[in-house]
């Protein structure tokens, strides 16, 4: 079925009814449809699971569909928009042909997608101070990484990203900084204007808090995490919100009812949907112990759309035991499900409830691809230049005689990229289209110019008098949210062993792959010859060669402070900061004229 023809079966069924005209005002719409609801139909709306368990609940008509966390294998995009019109077809039959709002994990491009347009994660992004390239407006690299993302899903079936964190990183033990613009509450409020690239510009005279939806090109955006991270996204426009795992002075967010329903909802007049994060209503209770409890907390508290991946039926169950029991009132539900329907009107899902394939072609396509290495360009942050600061190591010769490269991650496409690519954690290998370091060294130098690559270089390396320089590359390990947090924060791998036992006998330049700052021992800073942060710079590895070969400058700023002693990560904010091995916007440039920028 096309969505022409799907479009044009919806309006003549439905062209006497006021939920399914579109000349409607959207609260008369939401009002209209939810008078005609079933206590079921509600739940179903109020339900978000797993992916492969959809058909499960065909005739409860679940609100949105989600990507599985642990999948590892990618998909084209016509695949996967297949796959999404399919579940849609059958929302589409169900009594109140209710469309689904499918949602995945785009944190930094269309990371479930072989193929498409993959960005740096957000410390990359702030590390950059471009705040033009998370939002919606043109410019010479194409479309900015909020609009670009947002096509390259709508192409791909999705309607939903989990997008953006604006999390403000205060401890870089904690597992989730690379998806923190910065630890500087200024920089991460001009960052949300993502939500701007994603969803597009509201009008002028659009209400504080109401959602908004450009077209049928954008996306739905969720800022997240409330309580302590959101800085800014209602007033872009934000339609839903994801409530944080944190606890507020020992009580659960997703059961604190002030936060969510007083603050969230009626002081801030937020008005789109608020959504729970994965399986977190369990924690309500110590290990879910009582989860019928659970749901009477997190439902009473404000939470409007559940993550219930894989206990739907257990929810819809005790859901409805306890709205006939007059535990949860009815008045709850009824406010839960409007905003979903409001959110899911505003997107005109109703309008154009499958994919658009004319989009499939700009999957990956040039313009975008040259924004994603443009970003990577931006984002380079040079921390050293030569052990004499008169005497620059960089930028490097291209037609030197002879080159090492070495490190355990200078030829693995998937620890450049993190995590979020298929899957909540990282893998390695060759998992989608894109440039290893090593290649993009290959394709820099010239042709007489032979590049030897080991991940631990041998004695008979080592001790050769003809190698003009060696790249260095380092990185951690492969983490995602509480998975990577981290007390100790020294490059794991044998990072340190190798970075000593090569800048020992020859000039070295260290490039670290990471998320966040890492522990550097001063014997060791004095070694080398120069050191960048690359952060992840997923697929595009062209662009640090690019910088570090002379075509470019470095632009990028530091967004985080790069501490001397992980002690210091105890001290207050502020405090942590002083005496710091290179200080918050810290960056070193080449500042020649002839450099083309």
């Amino acid at each position: 079925m096309t969505e022409e023809r799907s479009s044009l079966r919806v309006t003549l069924q439905y062209m006497d009814c006021v939920y399914m005209n579109p000349q409607e005002p959207i609260e008369a719409r939401v009002k209209h449809l939810l008078s005609l609801m079933t206590l079921k139909e509600k739940i179903g709306q109020m339900t978000q699971i797993e992916r492969s368990y959809f058909h499960v609940g065909k005739l409860c008509v679940f609100s949105a569909p989600h990507n599985g966390r642990f999948e590892k294998v990618l998909v084209l995009s016509s695949d996967s928009a297949d796959m999404v019109d399919g579940f849609q077809k059958l929302a589409l039959e169900s009594r109140l042909a209710i469309p689904i709002i499918y949602g995945v994990d785009a944190i930094h491009g269309n990371s479930s997608v072989y193929g498409a347009t993959r960005f740096p994660h957000n410390v990359g992004l702030g590390a950059t101070r471009d705040y033009t390239l998370c939002s919606s407006k043109l410019c010479l690299s194409g479309q900015r990484i909020g609009a670009t993302t947002s096509l390259e899903l709508r192409a791909s079936g999705f309607h939903y990203t989990f997008a953006p964190c604006v999390a403000v990183c205060e401890d870089l033990r904690w597992g989730r900084c690379y998806e923190s613009y910065s630890e500087n509450t200024e920089i991460v409020r001009k960052m949300t204007s993502f939500v701007l690239g994603l969803q597009g510009h509201p009008p002028e005279r659009q209400p504080r808090g109401y959602p908004f939806v450009a077209g049928r090109n954008n996306v739905v955006a969720c800022g997240k995490h409330f309580v302590g991270d959101g800085v800014d996204c209602i007033a872009k426009g934000v339609s839903t919100i994801m409530v944080s795992y944190s606890r507020w002075n020992g009580n659960k967010l997703h059961g604190h009812h002030f936060r969510l329903n007083e603050v969230l909802k009626e002081k801030l007049g937020f008005k789109g949907f608020v959504i729970s994060e994965w399986e977190e209503i369990d924690e309500c209770q110590p290990y879910g112990s009582d989860y019928r409890h659970c749901i009477s907390t997190a439902i009473n508290a404000g939470i409007d759309m559940v993550m219930v991946p894989f206990r739907f039926e257990i929810f819809i169950e005790e859901l409805m035991s306890l709205v006939q029991l007059g535990e949860i009132p009815i008045a709850g539900t009824d406010d839960a499900v409007e905003r979903i329907l409001r959110v899911k009107f505003a997107a005109e899902l109703f309008e154009f409830p499958l994919t658009d394939r004319s989009l499939l072609d700009v999957v990956g396509g040039k313009l975008h691809r040259d924004l994603a290495r443009k970003t990577v360009q931006k984002s380079l942050v040079l921390l050293k230049n030569g052990k004499d600061p008169s005497k620059p190591f960089l930028p490097l010769n291209r037609n030197a005689k002879r080159v090492l490269v070495a490190g355990t991650h200078a030829h693995d496409i998937g620890y450049q990229c993190g995590g979020w690519i298929g899957t909540k954690y990282e893998s390695s290998g060759q998992i989608t289209i894109g440039t290893t370091i090593l290649d993009a060294v290959k394709e820099a130098v010239g042709n007489e110019t032979e590049v030897i690559y080991e991940q631990c270089p041998s004695t008979d390396i080592i001790e050769r008098s003809d190698v003009s320089f060696a790249i260095v590359v380092v990185r951690e390990g492969p983490y995602a949210e509480c998975g990577g947090d981290n007390s100790e924060l020294v490059i794991p791998f044998n990072g340190d062993g190798i970075i000593n036992l090569v800048a020992d006998k020859i000039p070295t330049l260290v490039i670290l792959i990471s998320g966040r700052p890492f522990l550097s021992e001063q014997c060791l800073l004095e070694k080398i010859d120069a050191l960048v942060a690359a952060w992840l710079p997923v697929t595009e590895a062209q662009r640090i060669t690019d910088v570090i070969f002379g075509d470019h400058d470095f632009k990028g700023q530091l967004p985080m402070t790069w501490f001397r002693r992980v002690e210091q990560l105890d001290q207050p904010v502020g405090v942590s900061s002083c005496d710091p091995l290179f200080p918050l916007d810290y960056g070193l440039k080449y500042g020649k004229e002839n450099l083309h920028d």
